[in-house]
């Protein structure tokens, strides 16, 4: 089998996986309001699965049966990655933030629903993702707590937050190159060097090898919203499953109103080239983490 077909495979069970571990942790339930359905209409509108596909790539740079070994931790951490990416996206789409009506080709959550609805929904994902690991129980104690801490850092007022918040006091300003990377390390790259970081966690990295995969991980941050400004320029609306030259709408930063398009396509791919470099310490086992950087810089929505 080649190795762009065992990558395909792997994507796809990944996302089977989490998808399942979602399913059956976030029941649909009966509370008599629509809060349930909401989130789950968030979790389940056909997302990607790149933060949870990152933290079980990185278990297994770790230790090859770590799917087998760490079943339901990993599937806690990948959950857990995975509501707080949803709830990030169901906030940045509200009328206050980047009021967007379409998220992966489906009405955004307050259109679906009602703004309120939205909020609460949001809400809810946010607190499920700790609840999922602070119910890891196979973990002990110290590393149940790191997990912990590595989300909320990065999820909160010095990562992910932040980002946003740079993000809005930016339209219609010009910002410089140092400026851009600054707010995306974190408003795109913190979540993702979370969740590179907290697979590995889960399975005892050592200090050494967290430190490569973080810069590993810092890279492939930086890339994936570089292709996203792209992708922003270059794909359709419904290719993107939003709206296309949203951006641009806006007046906001990107890196190819920056770098122009080949300036930008040349820094993506300078980054992965830094992603893999930074996994030259590591074997077969983080073979999963290599495809996943190329892929990040040549997925197409």
């Amino acid at each position: 089998m080649t190795q762009a077909r065992l990558f395909k495979e792997f994507l796809a069970s990944c996302h089977a996986r989490v998808d399942q571990a979602l399913d059956h942790y976030l029941p649909l339930g009966d509370d008599h309001t629509q809060l349930r359905e909401a989130m789950r209409y968030s979790l389940f509108n056909g997302g990607k699965r790149v933060r949870p596909t990152l933290a079980y790539a990185s278990a297994l740079a770790i230790n090859s049966d770590a799917l087998t070994q760490q079943s339901e931790t990993l599937n806690r951490v990948a959950c857990a990655l995975e509501s707080l990416h949803s709830y990030s996206l169901v906030h940045d789409d509200l009328p206050a933030m980047d009021d967007d009506d379409l998220r992966r080709g489906k009405p955004t959550c307050h259109i679906a629903f009602n703004e309120a609805t939205a909020i609460l929904a949001g809400d809810a994902l946010q607190t499920f993702a700790f609840e999922l690991l602070s119910e890891a129980s196979a973990l002990d104690a110290k590393t149940q707590v790191a997990l912990i801490r590595q989300l909320a850092n990065a999820s909160g007022a010095q990562g992910m937050v932040l980002g946003q918040a740079i993000d809005l006091a930016a339209v219609d300003k010009t910002i410089n190159l140092a400026q851009l990377e600054n707010m995306h390390r974190h408003k795109t790259g913190a979540l993702i060097r979370a969740s590179v970081s907290m697979g590995a966690t889960a399975l005892n990295a050592t200090t050494e090898q967290l430190t490569a995969l973080d810069t590993y991980a810092a890279a492939i941050g930086l890339a994936f919203q570089v292709q996203d400004d792209i992708l922003d320029v270059v794909a359709d609306t419904q290719t993107l499953g939003k709206q296309q030259g949203a951006d641009i709408a806006r007046n906001k930063p990107t890196y190819v109103a920056l770098l122009g398009l080949d300036g930008a396509r040349a820094k993506a791919r300078e980054l992965h080239q830094q992603a893999v470099t930074a996994l030259e310490g590591f074997g077969e086992s983080a073979d999963y983490l290599r495809a996943l950087s190329a892929y990040i810089i040549e997925r197409g929505n």
